[in-house]
């Protein structure tokens, strides 16, 4: 039987061998000594006798074994060699009493290139076997600012603590996630028991997830587990059966050809034309009444956040009338949103909006679990399939506060308190910024974090640094009887206010609700079905503005409403022309402005503004759910 089985690995190499030749690929293993940059230095870290993937031994040590194997490691030579004996008596030895002798091999960038073992290898995977144990030397390449070299040194450091070697990912931090979704710190080892119980979880979703065609998607196996965790739990995965991990996998599987298609997410910028021919005015399009739910972090006593969204649900029934019914949910944390969504669906609501980026997850997974039912996230850039998003483009009201900033500063010195450093957040410091030194050159603004772990005044260190006009937190309660909210002074007694940003969520939601009533939800999506979709509207959408108060100069208002007419027709962009940030140059080009998605993503703060970009580390722990679902890191996902 052993001839027989050579004979059918041989096959398998001369396909493989001349697919690869048709694609224009070395047909052959991959050698080492051929792979490593010459001239360059290169430590090796003994690893002792390690559990090798079958699936990461890709290619040998030298180049004197190589032309005997297909890429795929099948045999290439002819069935009267020796070398098909040696392999077919290897294979008869293997059925019998299986291959115990380890192999010998080097690890680079987490491949595997035998020394020793090479036709081991081979009857192995040709067996499909899972693993093989070898002594194992790694080879440390320099460290570089590559992204492939830094995923690599960050599985360097989560192998230290897992002894895991057998997944990978695509994207920096990845490792550093699921060292975290296991339930460790960042420096803690793995016991024997967390190897086993990860080997059975990840080997149940791999099998589910490659017999679904995984292998034909971008993104690896790794990837799509961390997004399968973030949905439902490790620990609540390691429940489950293998049949009820295929359910999870095939009712989830656009999420991870989100992941494996490289696309973007797809804004749209404008609300879609609202279509109002009489004979729809007399008779409704939609006659089926909604009810709509509203999914509240705080309450709207206690939160501006909160109160604007409320406001915007009293707008919903008063613009409906009988169309419509409207049910809230408050105080609910990032841990209840998934049973409060759910029920929100067991009470009839058929339209759900989650409003803050914290409950991303659950309503994804609530969506998955019920794909009737219309859920959305208020969030910016958040790429799932199941759910659709929205925000509002505040920057564009930032760059007229700026404007009035700079007009009305003496001493050239403005203040900006930020709370998240979030997608979105950076390019409203900036249009600020940017808005402030159109009318005044010499303008600097000076930037403090409110969401800080010290908790320091945020106002009192700007008032010592000599600053009087301050851009703080967007609107106020009604509770809260203090005008320190939008652009104020602070130059007397009390503070004046200048200005002031308005989200209209009401006008949001009342056009996103039209959309799903007059049938243009579906127009929505593209011809490619699995692109997620944001709304990011902005002023000419009528979702935000910005009013002046009654005591701004005369002059300085007229400027304010000039620019906001540019808005209003969509003829400016703050961001265009040539721009400088704290470190250099970021636009060279004076006819060309940023992109919506470079606008999103803005990881640099502008040149004359004072401060600097926290790291998650410096927040306190309030702002960390926001930050995990909406920091800047996201954007690399």
């Amino acid at each position: 039987m052993s001839i027989i089985d050579y004979d059918k690995a041989h096959k398998l190499g001369k396909k493989d061998y001349q697919a690869r030749l048709l694609q224009g690929q070395s047909p052959t293993l991959k050698v080492l000594d051929d792979i490593l940059p010459y001239n360059q230095h290169y430590a090796e870290v003994p690893l002792g006798l390690v559990q090798i993937p079958i699936d990461r031994i890709v290619g040998t040590r030298t180049g004197g074994r190589s032309n005997a194997f297909a890429g795929n490691f099948m045999p290439i030579l002819s069935d009267k060699t020796e070398f098909a004996h040696k392999w077919a008596n290897l294979s008869d030895s293997h059925e019998r009493e299986g291959i115990r002798d380890p192999i010998k091999a080097y690890e680079y960038m987490n491949e595997f290139y035998v020394e020793e073992g090479n036709k081991r290898v081979s009857v192995l995977k040709y067996f499909d076997a899972v693993s093989v144990m070898g002594n194992v030397v790694r080879i440390l390449p320099p460290r570089t600012e590559e992204k492939s070299n830094r995923i690599y040194y960050e599985f360097v450091d989560f192998y230290e603590h897992s002894k895991i070697n057998y997944i990978w990912f695509s994207n920096l931090g990845s490792f550093a996630k699921l060292q975290e979704a296991v339930g460790k710190g960042p420096e803690e080892a793995w016991s024997d028991d967390d190897r086993l119980d990860f080997s059975y979880i990840y080997s149940k979703f791999s099998a589910e997830y490659k017999a679904n065609g995984g292998d034909k998607l971008s993104l690896t196996t790794g990837d799509a587990f961390l997004a399968f965790v973030a949905l439902y739990g490790y620990k609540a995965l390691a429940d489950k059966t293998s049949n009820e991990i295929k359910e999870l996998v095939v009712k989830s599987w656009e999420e991870f050809m989100i992941g494996g298609s490289g696309k973007e997410v797809e804004l749209k910028m404008e609300p879609v034309q609202e279509r109002k021919p009489l004979l729809n005015r007399i008779l409704p399009i939609s006659t089926a009444k909604q009810k709509i739910a509203f999914i509240y972090e705080k309450t709207p006593g206690s939160s501006a956040w909160t109160y604007a969204h409320e406001l915007g649900r009293q707008h919903i029934e008063s613009t409906f009338f009988d169309e419509v019914s409207t049910v809230c949910y408050e105080n609910i944390t990032q841990e209840k949103a998934e049973e409060t969504i759910e029920k929100a669906i067991e009470d009839g609501c058929n339209i759900i909006f989650s409003t803050t980026p914290a409950f991303v997850t659950a309503s994804v997974k609530e969506a998955i679990a019920h794909p009737d039912v219309r859920i959305l996230n208020c969030s910016l850039n958040t790429s799932h399939r199941y759910i659709r998003t929205y925000y509002a483009r505040m920057y564009e009201a930032k760059f007229l506060m700026g404007a009035i900033a700079g007009a009305m500063a003496d001493n050239n010195r403005l203040g900006y308190i930020a709370d998240y450093p979030i997608l979105g957040c950076i390019a409203n410091i900036n249009a600020f910024a940017l808005g402030a030194k159109m009318v005044n050159p010499r303008a600097e603004v000076y930037l403090e974090w409110s969401r800080l772990k010290d908790n320091t005044d945020s106002l009192a260190k700007l008032q010592e640094k000599g600053v009087s006009i301050i851009s703080g937190k967007d609107m106020n309660i009604p509770e809260d009887s203090s005008r320190y909210f939008g652009l104020f002074s602070v130059e007397g007694v009390y503070p004046r206010s200048l200005a002031m940003p308005l989200w209209h969520w009401g006008k949001f939601y009342e056009r996103l609700i039209r959309t799903i009533m007059d049938g243009a939800w579906k127009n929505d999506e593209s011809a490619d079905a699995v692109k997620p979709i944001n709304y990011w509207w902005g002023m000419s959408g009528g979702v935000v503005d910005m009013i002046c108060s009654q005591s701004l100069p005369i002059g300085t208002k007229r400027l304010a409403d000039l620019l906001k007419k540019n808005f209003y027709t969509e003829s400016f962009n703050p961001f265009s022309g040539i721009l400088y940030s704290q470190t250099g140059i970021i636009q060279n080009e004076p006819e060309e402005g940023l992109s919506a998605k470079d606008i999103i993503a803005m990881d640099w703060l502008a040149e004359n503004v004072i401060g600097a970009i926290p790291s998650p580390v410096e927040l306190a722990e309030s702002a960390q759910p926001v930050i995990t679902q909406q920091g800047l890191e996201t954007a690399e996902r």
